[in-house]
């Protein structure tokens, strides 16, 4: 398989052509060396150089000429987005040395993680087989602290005899999200799972009873127990549970191509499992079970094994009648 390497941010297909192709194709010595002395020889060494690489250039972009860019994107290029992506139909492209799930026009999904590296690598592969690398920047992002004091003590220190069952509920969430399937219900977009105050955020170091924990991956919405939890967009239902160690009443449910919404610390589930939803169908009510405080809704979500931020799929992804 044939690859090359360059960089989309900084410059299109188009821009290496017009490179590869504006080389001389002669060199004239400014003075009247023979093309044996010291300068006309590197010269003409440099010249043969030229010629080598433009040869090898046209062949190995053969299938990707074009104006257009090699992927078209749409989302945030931060720490915890969510992007959706665009090849032409035909190609194939692949993420840390995974093929990706494409549309038939050629969509796709990426998640970056609340850690993702500086720079993102992907590559395109034609019909051919001739594939090309290209990369994208990253922002980082500064995450806060937050300390919630009250929290249960046996959900900050579990006791022994509970990690059997933290270990299974653990497996189950994992087999939940695991799919990935050809549905594309995240391309009409996300709605607010309800409306309500913002009391935690995606990211943030978490201090649990003073005891540091893991950071926090959802958005927290201060919601009376018994309010209705909508789902943001349609999907299967993949894990309808009452009662999760850490996150008490927990719904998971299926956008397709890899991307879950989970919604933790429930009262009441109101759809089975492998039923289907509609955005905007309620699924569930507000609860403080498992490791909370009091009545909230913690909503977050996967793309595949990486947690995204789904505040930032909100501001790319408005569903298309809002």
């Amino acid at each position: 398989m044939q690859r090359a390497v360059f960089c989309q941010s900084a410059c299109s297909q188009q821009a290496f052509f017009q490179s590869a192709r504006s080389q001389p194709t002669y060199f004239q010595p400014a003075c009247s060396y023979s093309l044996f002395s010291p300068p006309a020889f590197i010269a003409r060494r440099l010249l043969l150089l030229l010629i080598v690489l433009s040869t090898i250039a046209v062949p190995l972009y053969s299938g990707f000429a074009s104006a257009a860019p090699l992927i078209e994107w749409q989302g945030s290029w931060q720490q915890g987005g969510l992007l959706l992506g665009r090849i032409q139909p035909g190609q194939r492209i692949s993420y840390q040395g995974e093929e990706l799930k494409t549309t038939a026009n050629g969509q796709f999904l990426v998640g970056l993680g609340r850690d993702a590296p500086e720079v993102s690598t992907f590559v395109v592969t034609n019909a051919e087989g001739v594939a090309v690398e290209t990369q994208h920047k990253i922002s980082s992002r500064d995450y806060h602290i937050q300390r919630v004091e009250g929290v249960p003590q046996r959900t900050v220190e579990p006791p022994s005899e509970q990690m059997q069952r933290i270990r299974a509920d653990s497996a189950l969430v994992s087999a939940a999200r695991r799919p990935v399937t050809d549905k594309t219900d995240f391309l009409n977009g996300f709605s607010k799972p309800l409306e309500g105050r913002i009391t935690g955020v995606y990211g943030s170091q978490r201090f649990y009873n003073g005891v540091p924990k893991s950071p926090h991956y959802g958005l927290d919405y201060a919601a009376p127990t018994g309010a209705l939890v909508k789902a943001p967009a349609a999907g299967v239902v993949r894990l309808a549970h009452n009662d999760l160690f850490y996150s008490g009443g927990t719904l998971i449910i299926d956008h397709g191509h890899g991307l879950t919404s989970s919604f933790l610390h429930l009262s009441e589930i109101l759809v089975a499992e492998g039923s289907r939803v509609q955005r905007g169908q309620p699924v569930a009510k507000v609860g403080a079970t498992g490791r909370a405080t009091g009545p909230h809704l913690d909503w977050r979500m996967n793309w595949r094994n990486v947690r995204i931020d789904p505040a930032l799929v909100l501001q790319s992804f408005p569903a298309s009648d809002e």
